[in-house]
């Protein structure tokens, strides 16, 4: 027993030292994870070169736009034709898919012989033999279908203008074929396929081996955005932000990159990690100064670097007692199947016994343990070169989506990584510890370089097919200039209409008087009381206004609450809630005994009979107080005042907000006459003359008509502009069938039209895979401000992501981002158009009104849509130029309308009366 231990330990000792020599005389080749780190760092910067547009041209790793902007979402299906190209034979294949939870792929193949004169002969014949190939199979396997989708896997180097298209920058392997270098490959084979007749295909995409590899494994796993190539030559893809690349035009979303890494280091930036053993395969190779860091990693290469370090052991007499057999000097006599068979766990060794007897050789145990570790050496060092490029490839995902860890999959195909022993754990080993934030699934490609070519092209026709109908359905909200008029002369008949007495009743633009008849002159002075009531909240400000050389407005407010109790109680109720916050105001200001005239901004529909009366026609916004609504609200002030019993105010004037936006900007713009409101609801009001108010007692003069534009369409006359999408908002709505117009632009609806469309976009499928989540079900949880946010300029899709992760589409993806920007902005701009052209039709009007073929006008603008919506405004002011050119419009924005502009009011209000 001890002898057995004895032994053991000699030959464990022996493996040892062999081991070590081995190391020593192989120590350039030997990289420590600095070593790897620094290689992963070098690979960045060679990555921003190529992506750059000024020095692309220079730069060694070309990263070439593939124009496959998406991984495969598990929704395609049908029948596909694949061919692959890119070694002595090729293949050509039926792929089926099939979806609906069964993500079944079938395949039928046949492979086809390129004979060498075909190879090295001219281009035309080359792809005049694939279509030949490509004629038999469809007639042997009967397919007949018309523009059969196809896929070509094309495993060279082509710069790429567009899916479908791809000029071969150099052929590599064994081709030659004349005429073809510089040329449009995809070009060449539709003319070869239509040379042979009754071949109907339809070239839909041309790949690469390595995106074949990524998008073959991203059908079965979603994560899958980067694919790596390690077998007879070697390379990578990922998913790179499109804002990124500056070869190809546009920002959003992504494009798959083919990196061509393995002309990593032929710019120099490898040459201190370059060993001599490396420098002679390279002046060998056909291809001197070129794919280097491929002659350090891939298949074709290994075996002969093993040969040249086992030659110059051997001569230097480290192994085989200094013999050198005729095998030994022979180029090719090692190849990767020879490293894998040495490599084995349990045979390695009598398999290198074996190979190195088949090179005339008579190697010792010792031999065999030192080359078995030259060979582990070499083929680690190519694990660790392609761990230290992915690493690299991976932060850079990371870092572009601003994640702290990331989790993906990574697609590998290639005869190394297949068919080495430790090759796929020591690449896996490496890669983790190199980039521990990033979380990485390998996943091993079935048929990439075959059925990938078949999936991109699936990919293409679902996109192709989704794309049309997300067109169709945005369609819908793109607006003609023939129909911009139509709704431009649709409302000047309204406004017409709401203003005749005998049409008022009827009209859908009830044009209400406000009894404001003038707007400010400068010579406003005084302190006054304002009061503000639109919502949950309710202001209470003393306003300051001094005129002369140091004109000024100053403002002192304060914000009180108004419970839902109260909102929903009795009209007594809320009055005296009202009359209780001025109270407290009051005391707070220090001005219980001083009885000031009082502006009440009041934003609900009210009709009024002079400017200190206003009887509420119907609560909005989730009022409902009774015995309010056929009431003035005025005398209901006045008498929760008398029940107070503290104190006496002068209500002079009742106004909305919109007269109030106008009056604070023509308090510092003479010009201004007509106010807008875009916000959560939307109105105009503007200066008429007085002779064409109906309603209202007087010819002389003018007078600011609040038009309550919200109704426009409410008699049906918008039929024709509104869809299916504006239906149902309107039937989900607190008063279906109102307020029609005011739902098509305002904010408070803007938000619930953009979920409709895209709960509708995914229940065909078009969106979020297919899945409906409950937040999406939920009406009211897609706000306008979403759409600010999503269409803002500076807002990456990672963000627009973001935002959908907070309503619950957490499986949102880049693509989803990119159609939900496209809807929030399709319904936008159809709101700042349609509200464009209502504008253009009242300041048409005015111009008509005073006889001009000329006029100048402000309009004062607030509420949040027109504040902060990134676009809103300029298409506005855009669509008002093209449908009144005769109107010079300036558009202000206005400073606390409710507010100032109550004050303002009274301001004139109390001027026209005579007093001060």
């Amino acid at each position: 027993m001890f002898a057995v231990h004895l032994v053991s330990f000699y030959f464990s000792k022996l493996q040892e030292d062999q081991i070590k020599k081995v190391d020593r005389f192989l120590y350039a080749m030997r990289l420590s994870d600095e070593q790897l780190r620094d290689i992963s760092k070098r690979f960045r910067a060679e990555m921003e070169k190529g992506l750059s547009e000024e020095s692309n041209a220079t730069a060694a790793v070309k990263m070439l736009p593939t124009h496959v902007r998406t991984t495969p979402d598990g929704s395609e299906k049908g029948e596909f034709l694949a061919l692959d190209l890119g070694g002595s034979k090729f293949k050509v294949l039926q792929v089926k898919v099939s979806e609906h939870g069964k993500r079944k792929v079938q395949m039928e193949s046949e492979t086809y012989d390129i004979p060498k004169e075909v190879l090295n002969g001219r281009g035309t014949e080359l792809f005049d033999h694939v279509a030949e190939s490509l004629k038999d199979f469809m007639q042997k396997n009967s397919i007949n279908q018309k523009k059969k989708p196809l896929g070509v896997t094309f495993s060279f180097p082509c710069a790429q203008s567009k899916l479908n298209e791809g000029v071969l920058l150099s052929w590599s392997k064994n081709y030659r074929a004349r005429g073809v270098q510089g040329t449009n490959v995809v070009q060449s084979l539709k003319q070869a396929i239509s040379r042979v007749k009754d071949v109907d295909v339809d070239v839909l995409a041309l790949v690469n081996d390595t995106v074949g590899a990524m998008m073959t494994c991203g059908y079965d796993d979603h994560r899958c955005e980067v694919g790596v190539i390690v077998g007879t030559g070697t390379n990578a893809c990922y998913m790179e932000e499109l804002r990124h690349i500056d070869l190809v035009e546009g920002d959003e979303g992504r494009m798959c990159i083919n990196t061509e890494w393995g002309a990593f280091g032929d710019d120099g930036v490898l040459d201190d990690y370059i060993t001599d053993f490396d420098r002679e395969i390279d002046a060998a190779s056909s291809n001197a100064g070129k794919q280097l860091f491929e002659k350090m990693v891939s298949g074709m290469y290994m075996g002969e670097l093993v040969r040249l370090i086992l030659l110059k052991m051997a001569k230097m007499g480290l192994l085989f007692g200094g013999v050198v057999s005729d095998g030994l000097r022979s180029k090719g006599k090692i190849q990767i199947k020879h490293i894998c068979q040495m490599e084995q766990y349990k045979d390695g060794l009598r398999n290198t016994k074996d190979i190195l007897t088949d090179l005339g050789l008579a190697p010792s145990a010792d031999d065999c343990v030192a080359v078995q570790q030259v060979c582990t050496i070499v083929s680690f060092r190519s694990a660790n070169l392609c761990a230290a490029a992915l690493a690299a490839i991976l932060t850079r995902i990371r870092e572009n989506r601003k994640l702290k860890s990331l989790r993906t999959t990574v697609g590998v195909d290639g005869t190394v990584y297949r068919t080495h022993p430790q090759f796929p754990k020591r690449l896996h080993k490496v890669v983790r510890r190199l980039v521990p934030d990033c979380h990485v699934r390998f996943m091993l490609s079935e048929s990439g370089s075959s059925k990938g070519a078949a999936m991109v092209t699936a990919v293409a026709q679902r996109l192709m097919s989704q794309r049309q109908e997300i067109d169709d359905t945005l369609a819908l909200f793109r607006l003609e200039p023939q129909q911009l008029e139509q709704v431009r002369d649709r409302m000047r008949v309204e406004l017409e209409r709401g203003l005749r007495r005998d049409d008022h009743n009827t009209a859908c633009v009830k044009m209400l008087p406000s009894y404001v008849y003038r707007t400010p002159d400068g010579s406003e002075t005084g302190k006054y009381l304002a009061l503000d009531l639109g919502g949950t909240n309710f202001r209470v400000l003393v306003v300051k206004i001094r005129t002369g050389m140091s004109k000024a407005v100053r403002m002192y407010n304060k914000i009180y609450a108004i419970p839902q109790e109260i909102m929903q109680g009795t009209g007594e109720e809320l009055f005296d809630h009202i009359v209780q916050c001025i109270s407290d105001f009051l005391d707070y200001m220090g001005m219980k005994n001083t009885r000031l005239p009082l502006g009440f901004t009041f934003s609900f529909p009210c009709r009024q009979a002079g400017i200190d009366k206003g009887t509420l026609v119907s609560w909005t916004k989730g009022f409902k107080a009774t015995n309010c609504e056929g009431n003035d609200v005025v005398d209901m002030l006045r008498e929760a005042i008398k029940r107070r019993n503290e104190f006496d105010l002068d209500i002079v004037a009742v106004v909305n907000d919109t007269v109030g936006t106008m009056m604070t900007c023509a308090y510092e713009d003479p010009k201004c006459e007509i106010g807008l409101i875009a916000g959560t609801g939307s109105n105009v009001c503007y200066m008429e003359e007085m002779r064409n108010v109906e309603t209202a007692e007087g010819d002389e003069g003018k007078m600011c008509v609040n038009t309550e534009w919200g109704g426009f369409g409410d008699n049906g006359c918008m039929e024709d502009i509104r869809n299916k999408y504006d239906r149902e908002v309107d039937e989900g709505s607190l008063n279906n069938g109102k307020q029609r117009f005011e739902k098509m632009t305002s904010g408070m609806y803007l938000g619930e039209i953009v979920r409709q469309i895209l709960t509708d976009l995914t229940h065909r499928g078009l969106l979020f895979r297919g899945r409906i989540t409950e937040p999406l079900k939920t009406r009211g949880i897609f706000e306008t401000k979403f759409l600010s946010q999503i269409e803002s300029d500076r807002l990456a899709l990672l963000q627009v992501r973001c935002i959908l992760q907070q309503l619950g589409l957490d499986d949102s993806t880049c693509d989803d981002s990119i159609i939900v920007k496209e809807v929030c902005g399709a319904v936008s701009r159809r709101a700042a158009q349609i509200c464009g052209a209502g504008m253009a039709a009242v300041v048409d009007k005015i111009r008509e009104n005073r006889g001009l073929e000329h006029l100048e006008v402000t309009v004062g603008v607030d509420g949040t849509l027109y504040k902060l919506h990134p676009h809103f405004s300029r298409i506005l002011k855009d669509t008002v130029r093209e449908l009144a050119p005769k109107c010079d419009v300036e558009f202000t924005l206005s400073e606390d309308g409710s507010g100032k502009g109550a004050a303002l009011i009274t301001a004139v209000a109390k001027s026209s009366c005579g007093e001060t």
